[in-house]
């Protein structure tokens, strides 16, 4: 896959997402900060449904979206993917500058718009600040989505069932503040679609910024202006 390809890819899913989070905010703001209408019932299927050793799986879930550990999986990433010293020190550096970008928008929007969380009745783990959008689901959405995207990088043709556990990995993290109740149903989603929508600007960034290191195209294909990259193949006869 070419640059351009990348970033048109990139920046349609990136418009796309942003499109959804900006209606999904719109509501949010409209209903005044209250639960839309999945919220309740998804908030009270988790309270009858939390037995101590699950509550215990959950806390343990969740707290790996947060803290050192997803910025430790990005440099991890940003280092997979480089094949020299200078492109893996590009491509961490592109990395944590794409997470902590990220980061940083999700509190600019959690502050701006002041949703209330969950009554502290349903809690069962510890939460600061606003709810919308929620902040371990943005986190581990984009860390799995760098991942992925490093992973698909080094192994194009491969680690299909590594990339669907990582991308499993990022929405059960964002499912467990639900279930913790500590966040809405729609905080969580809000924060899936922020950061699906921030990579998708960064990537599409990056394919002009790194393109070498989006170019996925096998060694014998044709460049883009259609010249063939064996000069000597000109003018030679097919075989019989």
């Amino acid at each position: 896959m070419n640059r351009r390809d990348v970033a048109e890819l990139a920046g349609s899913t990136g418009l796309g997402t942003w499109t959804a989070f900006a209606v999904l905010a719109m509501s949010v703001v409209a209903g005044a900060g209250q639960p839309l209408w999945p919220d309740p019932a998804l908030l009270a299927w988790a309270v009858g449904h939390r037995p101590e050793i699950m509550r215990a799986l959950a806390r343990g879930v969740t707290a790996t979206g947060t803290g050192a550990i997803p910025y430790v999986l990005v440099a991890l990433a940003g280092a997979l993917v480089g094949r020299t010293v200078r492109q893996r020190l590009l491509a961490v550096a592109f990395g944590l500058a794409c997470l902590a970008t990220g980061q940083a928008l999700r509190y600019g929007v959690m502050e701006l718009l002041h949703r209330p969380r969950p009554p502290q009745e349903a809690w069962t783990a510890h939460a600061s600040g606003w709810a919308f959008p929620s902040g371990h689901s943005t986190t581990a959405a984009l860390t799995a989505g760098l991942l992925i995207l490093a992973l698909t990088l080094r192994a194009p043709r491969g680690g299909t069932a590594l990339r669907v556990a990582v991308g499993c990995w990022g929405l059960t993290v964002g499912l467990t503040r639900v279930y913790l109740g500590v966040h809405w149903f729609t905080d969580v989603v809000g924060g899936w679609l922020l950061a699906a929508g921030w990579l998708g600007v960064c990537v599409c960034a990056a394919a002009y910024w790194l393109p070498k290191a989006f170019r996925t195209e096998p060694a014998d294909s044709e460049p883009e202006d259609g010249t063939p990259q064996d000069p000597g193949r000109e003018g030679g006869s097919r075989p019989a």
